[in-house]
């Protein structure tokens, strides 16, 4: 899948969220090193802290099928008016699997690219 597929499809899986609380659904696709393509929706809780962002059920998905690392993500929100970035967790989550870059969707249906360094310069990490 190419850059503008991924992001249409993150666009397509979150039409799948469940988001009673926030109204904001998120999908994401992550793409494993091997180039294994991973899906995921937002799920919320009324218990908030219980609540799955998208970009977390897509990795678990993929660590779920065994991948260790994941080369991109790409997110989506259907429902807002700006790009929807991933929250701090996503983000520390995406550090422990070495994500090489996101994509992060546009209200336009177009993307914006980053590296993880630059959504979270000093992640965490035990020394390997």
């Amino acid at each position: 899948m190419d850059d503008r597929e991924l992001i249409a499809a993150a666009r397509e899986v979150a039409v799948n969220a469940y988001a009673p609380y926030s109204g904001f659904r998120v999908g994401a696709v992550v793409v494993d090193a091997g180039g294994g393509v991973h899906r995921g929706a937002n799920v919320e809780n009324s218990a908030y802290p219980s609540t799955v962002c998208a970009e977390a059920a897509a990795i678990a998905a993929a660590a779920s099928e065994g991948a260790r690392a994941i080369d991109t993500v790409a997110v989506a929100c259907i429902d807002a008016d700006e790009p929807g970035y991933p929250c701090g967790n996503c983000r520390q989550m995406m550090v422990e699997f070495g994500v090489r870059r996101v994509l992060v969707g546009t209200p336009d249906g177009g993307y914006v690219e980053h590296t993880l360094d630059e959504l979270i310069p000093h992640g965490f990490k035990f020394a390997d």
